[in-house]
């Protein structure tokens, strides 16, 4: 990562291409979509022959971060507070706070989110580095952004408003989608702002936010990615997203009244989405393709609820099966071959701010 200067390529940054700037891409959601899927399968890199270049994701900044300080050790306070002026700089503005994008557009199933245009996603993974490197380093600068960052949540983002007074944040400020794990970071975000500073305001948001996601857990234990929405199936990644939000707001504002539904989610997770081998599945319902992002989470997420021997299990299976002789880490791995692009936000960072947890020994 340090030898690209955090720089790479991403699954979804088909539309910096300069075709799309030509009118019938352009204005063509389907085109737009289409595309992108494509892009993001092939199993060779088309980027560079599209004229799409290697771009420096937020993201990609934060999960950094939390790897810093997640090894914790003192050398790297620097290179820390490198990157806290990094993101700074990388903020988009015109928000009432602190806010982060993709460094490319992309398209939803519903909306064109222009590169940079923040989200509630993007925002809150980059929050939660700043937020271990701010309690690690002591790095004031990184809460300050993080305390930024609330006012962008609470002041900038729809709500979907339940009949009990629980409510959804927006994934973005130009949609109304409710999805689940979007909210679960901005609630935790919010904990994590209230235990520092003690605003009362972000400590009933994030317990409003927080128990609409609990709300729509389901009898099993699963959650949907959205409510409302085509997109009821259940994954890794998104699921483990919920789990640690829902673990940090517990942690952050020492709650126990959504203890039940942290363990019926783990119990499903555990049961239905990590094999005995500790890979990830990608759905419930099958194994493949094995994601870098679900192998990287499920790192963060194993760890977090003291499985750590699956962690390590599942860190030993990483290295040997994607971690390229580069060092960067492969995309996927399906049934019948594997796709080796080498994503920055998405494979490396992802695997390595797993890896420095586990190394890290919390569990």
């Amino acid at each position: 990562m340090r030898a690209e200067g955090f720089a790479g390529w991403d699954p979804y940054d088909a539309l910096k291409s300069p075709l799309f700037r030509l009118p019938l891409l352009r204005d063509s959601r389907r085109a737009r979509f289409g595309a992108q899927q494509i892009v993001r399968r092939l199993p060779v890199n088309v980027r560079p022959l599209l004229g799409i270049g290697k771009g420096v994701n937020p993201v990609t900044l934060g999960l950094a971060l939390e790897g810093f300080a997640a090894l914790g050790e003192e050398r790297l306070r620097e290179d820390a507070a490198s990157l806290v002026d990094r993101l700074r700089a990388l903020a988009t503005p015109g928000f009432s706070g602190a806010c982060w994008g993709y460094d490319f557009p992309w398209q939803s199933r519903s909306t064109l989110i222009p590169a940079y245009a923040p989200t509630v996603v993007a925002t809150a993974f980059v929050t939660n580095g700043l937020f271990a490197a701010y309690e690690r380093f002591g790095l004031a600068e990184a809460f300050e952004l993080c305390e930024s960052a609330t006012v962008f949540v609470l002041r900038d983002l729809n709500r979907t408003v339940g009949p009990d007074g629980t409510f959804c944040w927006s994934y973005s400020s130009l949609d109304t989608q409710a999805v689940l794990n979007a909210t679960a970071k901005g609630s935790r975000l919010c904990a994590q702002v209230w235990s520092v500073n003690g605003d009362e305001e972000l400590a009933a948001a994030a317990r409003a936010s927080i128990r609409y996601v609990a709300a729509h857990q389901r009898p099993d234990g699963s959650w949907p990615y959205a409510v409302a929405d085509p997109r009821t199936w259940v994954d890794n990644f998104h699921t483990g997203y919920v789990l640690d939000a829902l673990d940090e707001w517990r942690q952050r504002t020492d709650e126990a009244g959504l203890d039940e539904a942290i363990e019926r989610g783990w119990g499903y997770y555990r049961a239905n989405l990590i094999e005995p081998n500790g890979v990830p599945r990608y759905y419930d319902t099958r194994l493949h393709p094995i994601d870098a992002t679900a192998c990287g989470q499920a790192l963060l997420t194993l760890s977090r609820f003291g499985d750590r021997q699956t962690a390590l299990e599942l860190a030993r299976w990483v290295v040997a099966h994607l971690q390229r002789p580069d060092g960067a880490f492969r995309y996927r791995v399906y049934r019948f071959g594997r796709n080796s692009i080498p994503y920055m936000r998405w494979s490396t960072a992802w695997i390595f701010a797993g890896l420095t947890r586990v190394l890290s020994g919390e569990a």
